[in-house]
Order: structure tokens, then sequence, then C-alpha cells
């Protein structure tokens, strides 16, 4: 066999999101793309901001010598001490930079964390539904992920995390704003998981790492705010990119920052540190460490994110569609009207609607759909699904219980 049989067995099962692209794609070529309705992929639908270009000009008008070479694997000195500055100012912890560390985003410094925090059979705990490649990451350095169902409204469940602590647990993935139900979890919710895990820590004589990835953390909605893990929980990790809020997503330029009070704080970042080199990230893209440093507190068009939310979510939900209102990202998870989200997936590509169904995200009987798309594709798209409802008996009904902040 040309590849090994575990990666073998690992592309049977790999991303449902991949799948139905690959399918878009084959239907486009078919029917023309605007015929062909595309929900499944989660690339960033606006430019970045103009300030991103503004750096990019000046950078490439008065290149700095060097600027290309290696430098040390943690990243720039200058860049992560922006970054630092940022976290110090939002949350009044003594972040400095030593305690980030720049990566191939928000997927390279997760592997990152995850090698080096890990041994072979530890646990890592994930909150259904999530994205599926955290179960290819955690196995990646030879843990064993354990999944823990979230409450109706997606918000964390504690009772349902308690019971599946153990002593060899070693971390807690978090996701929000989530990818894919759009919830953000509340202050509240954060702080009963920091409490549940100081408890669960002490008793196991052991230390449970939170680790918060953060790539959407800048796309909300409504007035909402996302909490600081790190002002919820000491021994946390921030995990994030700037793929979605800046756009960048073809950039692969992120960060993870430990808490200045973590237990061997130190320690843990020269061990990430060593496992950006020895995984052979070697270090983040120079030039986008050289722009980003500047651009902490800007963000992409959310606007745009939010009108295709409304007319998204208005018109499903109109159709009699149940879904929890999205907080925050670019993702909405309805519940599918058939038992079968399998089943609902292909029917809906009979309407050349594409989707990804829950079942791909650990959750079976809902289906993602990324708003992230031109506004013409769902405004083209909304005869569809009022064609998918009928094909399918859809009634009317009461929408699910929004989540509130």
């Amino acid at each position: 066999m040309p590849i090994s049989s575990k990666i073998k067995e690992n592309l049977a099962r790999a991303s449902w999101i991949r799948k139905m692209f690959e399918e878009g794609t084959r239907l486009k070529a078919i029917y023309g793309p605007d015929k062909v309705f595309d929900f499944t992929l989660g690339n960033p639908g606006t430019e970045p901001p103009p300030a991103f270009y503004e750096e990019l000009k000046k950078l490439a008008a008065n290149p700095v010598p060097g600027m290309h070479n290696y430098m040390s694997n943690a990243g720039y000195p200058e860049t992560r001490e922006a970054v630092a500055a940022v976290l110090k100012e939002d949350t009044g912890l003594p972040f400095t930079a030593n305690h980030v560390l720049m990566t191939c985003g928000a997927g390279g410094g997760l592997n990152v964390v995850l090698k080096t925090i890990l041994n072979p059979g530890d646990e890592v705990v994930v909150l259904v539904p999530y994205f599926m490649e955290y179960a290819f990451y955690v196995d990646n350095h030879g843990g064993v992920l354990k999944e823990v169902r979230t409450r109706e409204d997606f918000q964390p469940d504690p009772a349902a995390l308690e019971a599946a602590l153990t002593p060899r647990t070693k971390a807690v993935i978090i996701n929000s704003p989530n990818n894919p139900t759009g919830a953000v979890y509340t202050e509240n919710s954060l702080r009963e998981l920091g409490a549940l895990l100081n408890a669960k820590s002490k008793e196991f004589e052991t230390t449970i790492y939170l680790i918060s990835d953060e790539p959407y953390a800048k796309l909300v909605y409504d007035g909402v705010q996302v909490p600081s893990v790190f002002l919820a929980y000491r021994n946390s990790l921030v995990v994030t990119s700037h793929s979605k809020d800046l756009s960048l997503a073809g950039e692969r330029i992120g960060y993870v920052a430990v808490h200045p009070e973590a237990d061997d704080a130190g320690l843990l970042f020269e061990g990430m540190v060593f496992c950006n080199r020895t995984l052979g990230f070697v270090n983040a893209p120079a030039l986008m460490q050289r722009l980003v440093a500047c651009l902490q507190r800007e963000k992409a068009d959310t606007d745009f994110y939010l009108e295709n939310r409304n007319l998204l979510y208005g018109h499903l939900t109109s159709l009699g569609f149940e879904a929890v209102k999205p907080q925050g990202a670019f993702y909405l998870f309805p519940r599918s009207p058939l038992p079968d989200d399998l089943e609902f997936v292909r029917t809906a590509q009979k309407f050349n609607i594409l989707l990804v169904p829950g079942s791909g995200f650990g959750l079976p009987g809902y289906f993602r759909l990324a708003y992230c798309v031109p506004r013409e594709t769902i405004v083209n798209s909304l005869p569809a699904f009022t064609e998918l409802a009928r094909e399918i008996g859809l009634k009317k009904q009461a929408p699910r219980p929004e989540n509130k902040q």
C-alpha cells in the first residue's frame, strides 16, 4: 500500500466540507456558477481592511534589509510585543512578548500546542458540534479525543463536561464564536467552565489546559462581546489567526498566547517555540508578521456578514427551518427537517444547493451553511430554498429559542 493504513482510514472519513466543495465545482461546470448555490466553504467573503494595503505599500516601497530572513522561531519581538500590548490592555494581565508565539495560522498553532502538552494517551475534550480537524490534530500527537455535547442553545453543558473529565484529561478545546453554530460562549459559561477545570485540576493533581480557538473573535453582531477566556481560567491559551478577522486566510498568519500566570508558563512557552520549529513550521511568515503588527485593532467588514446572516436566517426561518440565530462567525447551523441529515443534504443538491451535514461536525440531525458567500449567491438561492422546503413538506414552525449574551 503506497500510504499508511491510518491515512487511508482518515481519507475515508475526511472533511465533509471539502467533499461538498468539490461537488460544487462539478455542478458549476454543468449548470454555470450563477445557478449553483454553494454554502460549503468558510472562505472570507470580504477583502482585507484598507489599513492592510496601506502597510503593504509602505513595506514594499521601503523594504527592511534582511526582512525575508529567518528570525527567532517565536517570531519577531516587535510583532509579539504588539500583540501582547493589546492583550494586556484588553485583560489587565501582564502579557509580554514572551507569552506570544507567532504561528502559521490557528491550525498550525493548535498543532504546536498539542505537540507541546500531550503524552501518548492523554485525553482532549471537545464540545460538540466542533470543527472536525480537531480530531486529526489530537491524533497527530498521540492524544485521545473525547466529545461532549453542548446544550440546545449550543452553550457548554457543565454537567456533561464534568462527567467526561478524568485524570487523563490534558486539555479542553473550545471555539467561540463557534464553527459551525455561530454561538458565542457567554461570560457565565466561561466562568463555570473555569471553576470546573480548577476543581478537577486540584482533584486529579494535574494541570488541565483550556485551549480557546478564536479566529472569529472579531466577527460578532448585535452588540455581542466575546468574553476573554483569560479572565475565566488561569491555565488557558488562546489560539487564533487573522484568516477571518483580516480576511487573510491564504497568508497563514496567527499566534498562540499563554496566560501570564499559567503553571510553568515559561517552560510551556519554551516548549511551544521548540515544537514550532520541529513540526516544520520553523516560523510564521515573515512578511505577514511585519504587517499584522500594526493591525491588531483592525478588522474586515462585518456589516457584509451581518446583512448576509439576516437575509438567509430570515428567509429560512420564514419557511419553517429551525435555527439558533448566530451571534458571530459566518455560519448558520439549522436543524435538519429530515431525520437523516445526509438525506437532507442530498435532497438539497437536487436544487443545486450545497450544504454540509451536521454529521461532519459530530452532530447528526443538523446542517451548516457558510454565509460568507457573495450577496447574489444568497439572493439567487432563496427561490431554491423555497422549492426545497416545498419538496420535503416543511411546515412553518416556531423557531428555536435564540441564545442570549
